[in-house]
């Protein structure tokens, strides 16, 4: 079974979904939600919820709330590859392509990128372009700023 829940964030009221106990999906304001999830705060969402109070408070902690994003093999290669990234840290989409043995993949990381379907969860805000600047973000550029600012990447 697929239960959802919905909190009050600093960026927004987000939806969270979980299936047999782990994370798979998080939804921003913006996003279109799902039909096919019980609406529900189980465990896991709430310690996910937990987790997330934690970080927008300032916490610098690693997030350990069980993941099960889906994806293809490669996008799941991407995405444990963005978990490296320490808080108050980016890379370049072309540093996560070279990080994966695939120096000239950098658009296919960004497509991976995109289709995170567990952002804040999976650092993918913590990505930019090589020359430094802020690109695209699910959950629009206001919203990675903010993220990159709580984490004192940007001032």
């Amino acid at each position: 079974m697929r239960y959802m829940y919905y909190y009050q964030t600093p960026v927004g009221k987000i939806g969270i979904a979980e299936e047999n106990g782990a994370i798979t999906n998080l939804w921003f304001p913006t996003d279109s939600l799902p039909v096919t999830a019980d609406l529900w705060e189980t465990p896991v969402l709430k310690r996910a919820a937990k987790q997330l109070t934690g970080y927008f408070a300032g916490g610098r902690h690693p997030f350990t709330v069980p993941l099960a994003p889906q994806g293809t093999a490669f996008m799941q290669s991407v995405w444990a590859e963005l978990r490296k990234i320490p808080y108050g840290e980016t890379r370049t989409y072309g540093e996560i392509a070279c990080a994966l043995g695939k120096p000239n993949g950098a658009r296919a990381v960004g497509m991976a990128n995109n289709k995170n379907p567990v952002p804040i969860l999976i650092p993918c805000h913590r990505v930019i372009g090589r020359n430094g600047k802020l690109t695209g973000y699910r959950g629009g550029l206001a919203v990675k700023e903010k993220l990159l600012t709580l984490e004192g990447v940007l001032r």
